[in-house]
């Protein structure tokens, strides 16, 4: 319901205002790059669903330059690798939904889905009660992902 009746109340864009905010569970950005950063997704289908997005408010990834666009598939790569040791996950959904037709719930700023998949992991209440079941909260999972981005950085060579 929060989504629902706030929705149509934010002003602007959802990315760019939270790179304004501090970082915390108020703005859900787990790490930041020079070009991009990791940000949770507000609604999820699972616990530890990410978002990857540029700085850079472009609609489309052809009109990011390739240093944007390689920061996007290295922030990718560190994120399935941060996820994979929180979650375990048996898989991951990655992708991005690029124009309002495609399904791009923010169409005016481009973001890369990483969503982490488990056997089995599907279940009837997305389809017969439009309802997503989630093991953790969404504060509880910005502590851990946030807490296994500040464990990966310390493991990365200079």
């Amino acid at each position: 319901m929060e989504y629902i009746n706030n929705h149509d109340k934010v002003e602007g864009c959802v990315f760019c205002n939270a790179l304004g905010l501090a970082d915390g569970p108020g703005n859900l950005i787990v790490a930041r790059g020079r070009l991009a950063f990791v940000i949770l997704n507000r609604y999820p289908y699972t616990s530890g669903h990410v978002m990857v997005v540029p700085i850079s408010h472009q609609s489309s990834l052809e009109a990011l330059d390739i240093a944007i666009r390689s920061e996007i598939m290295e922030l990718t790569n560190q994120t399935m690798r941060v996820l994979q040791q929180i979650y375990q996950p048996q898989g991951f959904n990655l992708g991005m939904n690029i124009g309002s037709v495609a399904g791009a719930g923010i169409a005016e700023h481009v973001h890369m889905h990483i969503v982490p998949r488990w056997g089995g992991d599907t279940n009837f209440m997305s389809a017969v009660a439009g309802t997503r079941v989630l093991p953790e909260s969404l504060e509880d999972t910005y502590l851990r992902v946030h807490a296994g981005w500040l464990t990966a950085a310390k493991n990365i060579p200079s």
